[in-house]
């Protein structure tokens, strides 16, 4: 959720306090009644159960539209790309039947992209075009007939993608440029209180391989690009600040380098903002950046959390014996934050994705999606609460929110929303390989589930959505009346074989060669949710 959004919702709430620190269990306002029901919650919000249909299956009273899908044109010769993972939607201040979404598009299936086999080496043409469908997406939104859809042609349409030139912040040289060509592996974001959007370049190591910080040697990528394109992996793994109007971009060194999932901000009283991350593998770890000048990336200090004693460890080379015997300077050390990290004791994680601020207590949520190494398979959402509500403490508190399993009905939890009701939503990532076998044969599906905030059912894990067949669902953002939700569903069919001689999924169209795309969820259910603890009017 935006600043704008947070302190919006404090406002009606009567909360004047810094941090918004409202007990969970607290109703500021009377629950409003679903016609014709007698419990806060009602109209059958009961869920679903686990389905293995090769659909998007909904709960009552929620609906569906796609709204784009794969290779679309946008406008002449360009068009949206592949895998589609983190929205955001940004409304026009000056109309609002408009809007702007950004998309990250994190992956490419080349079988479905390109038509190259897994395991090949590209050839320069079949490299380009897996390159141009990574990156990221900027689309027109206009309401029509009370409901958001694409206008092709905007002039505001652009594609950002592997082939993008992208400076470093602050004018900073890394192997040799100032300039980095291209942002890849977009997995998750977040949006800065001044209106630009973050997004995270993650498994960048697919790209154009990873240097090993000991011997100097580069491993190979998993598409193999850099057969075609010689280009430095150091230009990788960062946060990527862009202009949503202009596609301005520019890659925030500061922050660091590893498998960004997401870039959540908040912003302290004097303006500076305070950014979380996670690494997004096994036994990796959790980080917040305070910047040092308001409303800027461009420098600030960088930490770990060491979860065990509740404390965030500076990564900055003054500040540690460690860091300056093992590194020359700050920029080797933002390089190989992951080592830096190991080096002063961060705590080893469960593959640390999504981080979302709870917009009523303050509290930072993080899902922790499994660590299948440790035999951690079904994850679990951990919730930080920072000293004194103060996001810029170097002290907190953590515990479990909510962990999943069979009994729990969710596994791997991956990305999460809170609507402007406090309730949080959040999606699941059960790997294409790892769906209907053991241990989450009885999930069948990846789904989307809500956990609500007031009403009879607080506190439980409801299943609202299930993903087509091998799919993830991500992404999930709200428009700013929180009518409609935003969802990508990504890689459907992803396990049908390299020849495409058989697909798993024919997802959206039922039939042929499925699509990633991302769909519009509406309908009196949302609606219900999303407003229960608002004031009438409202």
């Amino acid at each position: 959720m935006s600043h704008l959004d947070r302190r919006s919702f404090l406002k009606f709430l009567g909360t004047l306090s810094a941090y918004g620190v409202i007990p969970m269990s607290v109703s500021a306002c009377e629950h409003k009644k679903w016609p014709g029901t007698e419990n806060a919650l009602g109209f059958k919000l009961n869920g679903i159960e686990p389905t293995d249909l090769d659909q998007v299956v909904l709960a009552d009273g929620f609906h569906y539209d796609l709204l784009i899908r794969f290779n679309q044109e946008i406008k002449p010769n360009e068009f949206f790309g592949f895998n589609n993972d983190f929205l955001c939607f940004i409304p026009d201040e000056a109309d609002t039947e408009q809007a702007i979404l950004w998309v990250n598009h994190e992956n490419v299936h080349t079988p479905f992209v390109s038509g190259r086999m897994r395991k090949t080496d590209p050839s320069k043409t079949e490299a380009d075009l897996e390159m141009y469908h990574v990156g990221g997406s900027i689309i027109r939104l206009i309401k029509k007939d009370g409901k958001w859809t694409f206008r092709p042609g905007d002039p505001i349409n652009r594609r950002l993608n592997a082939h993008t030139p992208i400076p470093f912040s602050g004018g900073t040289v890394i192997s040799g440029s100032n300039i980095a060509v291209g942002t890849l592996a977009n997995c998750a974001g977040g949006f800065t209180p001044w209106g630009t959007i973050l997004t995270c370049e993650e498994n960048y190591h697919d790209c154009f391989g990873e240097r090993d910080p000991e011997t100097g040697l580069v491993r190979s990528g998993l598409y193999r690009w850099e057969k075609v394109y010689s280009r430095p992996p150091e230009h990788y793994g960062w946060v990527v600040e862009v202009e949503p109007k202009s596609g301005k971009a520019q890659k925030h060194v500061r922050l660091g380098r590893f498998a960004h999932e997401c870039a959540t901000c908040t912003r302290l009283k004097d303006g500076r903002v305070v950014v979380y991350s996670g690494d997004d593998k096994d036994d990796q770890c959790l980080y917040k950046f305070i910047s040092s000048e308001p409303d800027s990336l461009v420098e600030g200090t960088l930490y770990v959390a060491d979860v065990d004693k509740g404390r965030w460890i500076s990564l900055d080379i003054e500040s540690n014996e460690k860091l300056r015997e093992r590194f020359s300077d700050q920029l080797e050390i933002q390089i190989n934050t992951r080592l830096a990290a190991d080096l002063v004791g961060g705590s080893k994680l469960d593959r640390p994705e999504d981080i979302e601020i709870d917009p009523i207590s303050g509290d930072v949520f993080v899902a922790l999606t499994n660590n299948k190494p440790k035999k951690e398979y079904f994850g679990q959402i951990l919730k930080i609460s920072e000293k004194d509500g103060n996001y810029e403490s170097l002290e907190f508190t953590a515990e479990t929110f909510r962990t999943g399993g069979v009994e729990s009905g969710f596994a791997c939890p991956d990305n999460m929303a809170f609507d402007i009701s406090g309730n949080l939503w959040f999606t699941s990532d059960m790997s294409g390989s790892s769906m209907h076998k053991e241990p989450y044969t009885k999930l069948k599906n990846n789904g989307l589930f809500v956990v609500p905030r007031f009403g009879e059912r607080a506190g439980e894990v409801i299943q609202i959505a299930s993903a087509p067949t091998d799919a993830e669902f991500t992404g999930p953002t709200f428009s700013s009346d929180y009518k409609t939700l935003f969802l990508s569903v990504q890689h459907p069919g992803e396990m049908s074989p390299d020849d495409l001689s058989s697909f798993t999924s024919h997802w959206p169209d039922g039939e042929g060669k499925p699509d990633p795309g991302i769909i519009l969820i509406t309908g009196p259910a949302l609606e219900y949710l999303t407003h229960i603890n608002l004031p009438e009017g409202e």
